[in-house]
């Protein structure tokens, strides 16, 4: 079957059918695959229903709740069938080019797909929770002026299988398994790394469906958020399809700055954005929508900015939480962090407003944690050279 890449332009997003990235060997790779494909795929290689149905359930559980990527260890399939297994089938991993720790805790992964593209993959614990924040494309196509992923052009979709590996790779490295619902370090989720996850719907509806069925990884929707930069005629599918929590890239409160900040703002406007949060199903006082807004210095920044985004929200009577992410810089970017007064300035106006404007603590700014800084960074080394740096244990993992 043919994966499809939506490519947005001054239209909706087109598809355009891509063909699956086959491996060298031949096998298929069984993660992101649901149960009903699991069972579909052992009954294309010969398994009568029964047998197949069956076994996809046991491969499920070794899977998504075992975190098993070898045949041999699962041991209510009869030790005959691991061959014929291993020979048809792998469950794979994405491969880590680089993974490194922050003083803060922080861990960054630069991850390399089959057919040899890069992306990236960042998990920051706190006292209370430890979020993992999941890339959706290979680059981006939305150009967002302050971002560093908005420079790389877009290369592909990410598959089902490749933004559930993300998940299940971090959940290897704390040694998260059997996977349980209790104790565990991995508590959140949030679609917010390359890409914009609403352009590649239907992977991303897949993977989170995997990652919230209470038999596998079983995280909790109230414990994963998708962010979109406002691709409006997907938000309320996405509402209904997956049921998520919302929070949207919004950065600047007037035509002029968002347009600039965020080119899609020129297709979907703010007030058609806002309209169709305050239509998003589910979202309520014990559910708000969160606005993400980077801090900009003269740019976003002013106290009429504030009370225009107070003025917004209020109007569209949004249950709302405006997340104030202090900019983190990268090399060649056109825009500063706006001062810490200006930016407790600007939280004071919003809170007064009735919102809550928490803002973000910076992390992981000594591994550049903010997103395509590692793939960008990568891309300057030679192989050999991060072959070495490994070999001497300069690259932490």
């Amino acid at each position: 079957m043919n994966a499809v890449m939506p490519i947005p332009g001054h239209i909706d997003p087109v598809p355009v059918p891509r063909e699956p990235v086959l491996r060298a060997d031949g096998r298929r790779d069984l993660l992101g695959r649901s149960r009903e494909t699991l069972r579909e795929m052992l009954a294309e290689e010969g398994l009568d229903p029964k047998q197949a149905k069956l076994r996809a359930k046991q491969l499920w559980h070794w899977i998504y709740n075992r975190g098993a990527t070898d045949f041999t260890v699962m041991t209510d399939i009869a030790k005959a069938m691991h061959p014929w297994l291993a020979e048809r089938f792998v469950i794979g991993r994405p491969d880590v080019v680089e993974a490194q720790v922050s003083n803060d805790g922080t861990r960054k992964w630069l991850l390399r797909s089959p057919d040899g593209h890069d992306y990236e993959m960042v998990f920051i614990p706190d006292a209370d929770r430890g979020t993992l924040c999941v890339s959706s494309q290979v680059g981006c196509t939305l150009t967002c002026s302050f971002c560093h992923t908005g420079t790389m052009r877009l290369v592909r979709n990410l598959t089902a299988g490749e933004i559930v590996g993300q998940v299940m790779l971090a959940r290897d490295a704390l040694g998260e398994w059997p996977s349980q619902p209790d104790g565990r370090l991995l508590t959140n989720i949030v679609m917010m790394g390359m890409g914009e996850p609403l352009y590649n719907f239907e992977s991303v509806r897949d993977a989170l469906k995997l990652v919230m069925d209470g038999d596998g990884l079983a995280l909790s929707k109230r414990r994963i958020t998708l962010s979109t930069s406002g691709v409006v005629p997907m938000m309320a599918r996405a509402g209904e399809e997956i049921g998520v929590n919302l929070a949207v890239s919004l950065h600047g409160v007037t035509k002029e700055v968002r347009d600039e900040l965020v080119p899609l703002n020129r297709k979907y406007g703010i007030e058609e954005l806002l309209a169709a949060c305050a239509d998003y199903p589910g979202a309520n006082n014990a559910r708000r929508i969160t606005f993400e807004y980077v801090m900009l210095k003269g740019r976003n920044d002013s106290d009429e900015d504030a009370h225009e985004l107070v003025r917004l929200l209020r109007k569209y009577k949004l249950p709302a939480k405006v997340n104030l992410i202090p900019f983190n810089p990268w090399p060649g970017a056109a825009y500063e962090c706006s001062d810490p007064d200006r930016i407790r300035r600007f939280s004071n106006i919003v809170f007064e407003g009735g919102i809550s404007a928490p803002v973000r603590t910076p992390r992981g700014r000594d591994i550049d944690a903010a997103c395509g800084q590692l793939k960008t960074a990568a891309e300057k080394k030679s192989r050999a050279q991060r072959d070495r740096e490994a070999a001497e244990g300069l690259t932490q993992g």
